[in-house]
C-alpha cells in the first residue's frame, strides 16, 4: 500500500488587497493573514480584515495577526469574524492568550533566535502554551515580525510535539528545504509567507505566490517519495 502524501498547508500572510485573496484562493492556500498590528505597513484595520475575509470561500481560513492588541480590540474582532483564528506575535503570557482567545482556536508565535547558541527552550515554549492550536516560528528580529530573515532550522529541537507552522524568510526557492528540515521534527507542519511572495510590502506579486504553492507541493511530493 503506498503512504499518503502529507501536505503542507500554507498561509499567505499581509494581505492587503482583494485581488491578492483572490489568487490565493485560485491558487489553494489554506489560510491567509489579516494584520491588526497598526505598526505594521500591512495593517488593514477591522473593517479591511472583514472586507477581505468576506471574499474566502467555505475551508479558506481567516487568521487575524495581533501583537500586544488591548483585550477590547480583540473581542471586536473575534465578534465581526468568529470563525477566524487568532494569532499572537507579541508578548503575550499564555494565560493572556486563553483569556484574549475566549475559546477561538489560536496559533501564538515563537521567535526563534538567529544566533545558534542561543537560550531559548522551544520545548519549553510548546509546553507553556499547549493550550494553541499550533506555533508558529518566526526569527527572532527587532521589532515583531520575522522581518523577512530565516532562523537556522536545523537547530531545531529534533522532536517537538506540537504542530508548527514554519515562517520567517521563507521563498519560492528555500521552503522546499525548510519543510524537508522541519516535517519530521512535528505533529504536522504548515508554511507562512508574506515578504517572500511580493513585489512591495503588502503587495503580493501573482507569480510568486503561484511558485510558491508549487514549490510546497513539491516538496511533499519528495518526501512521500523519501519515505517510500
Amino acid at each position: 500500500m503506498t503512504a499518503p502524501i502529507l501536505r503542507t498547508r500554507i498561509k499567505i500572510c499581509g494581505l492587503t488587497r482583494p485581488e491578492d485573496v483572490d489568487r490565493c484562493v485560485a491558487e489553494g492556500v489554506d489560510a491567509i493573514g489579516l494584520n491588526l498590528y497598526p505598526a505594521s505597513p500591512r495593517f488593514v484595520g477591522l473593517d479591511g480584515a472583514v472586507a477581505l475575509a468576506q471574499r474566502l470561500p467555505p475551508f479558506v481560513t481567516p487568521v487575524l495577526l495581533f501583537v500586544n492588541a488591548s483585550p477590547a480590540d480583540v473581542a471586536r474582532a473575534r465578534a465581526a469574524l468568529p470563525h477566524a483564528v487568532l494569532q499572537f506575535h507579541g508578548d503575550e503570557t499564555p494565560d493572556e492568550c486563553t483569556s484574549l482567545a475566549g475559546g477561538s482556536a489560536y496559533i501564538r508565535a515563537a521567535r526563534i533566535p538567529l544566533e545558534p547558541a542561543s537560550s531559548f527552550d522551544l520545548l519549553r515554549f510548546v509546553q507553556d502554551f499547549r493550550s494553541a492550536q499550533a506555533l508558529l516560528l518566526d526569527a527572532h528580529v527587532p521589532g515583531y515580525g520575522g522581518g523577512g530573515k530565516t532562523f537556522p532550522w536545523s537547530l531545531l529541537p529534533l522532536s517537538v510535539n506540537s504542530h508548527l507552522v514554519l515562517s520567517g524568510g521563507l521563498t519560492p526557492a528555500n521552503v522546499t528545504d525548510g519543510i524537508a528540515q522541519v516535517r519530521p521534527r512535528c505533529k504536522t507542519l504548515a508554511v507562512d509567507v508574506s515578504s517572500g511572495v511580493e513585489s512591495a510590502k503588502g503587495i503580493k506579486d501573482p507569480e510568486k505566490i503561484h511558485q510558491f504553492v508549487r514549490a510546497v507541493r513539491d516538496a511533499d511530493e519528495q518526501l512521500a517519495f523519501s519515505f517510500h
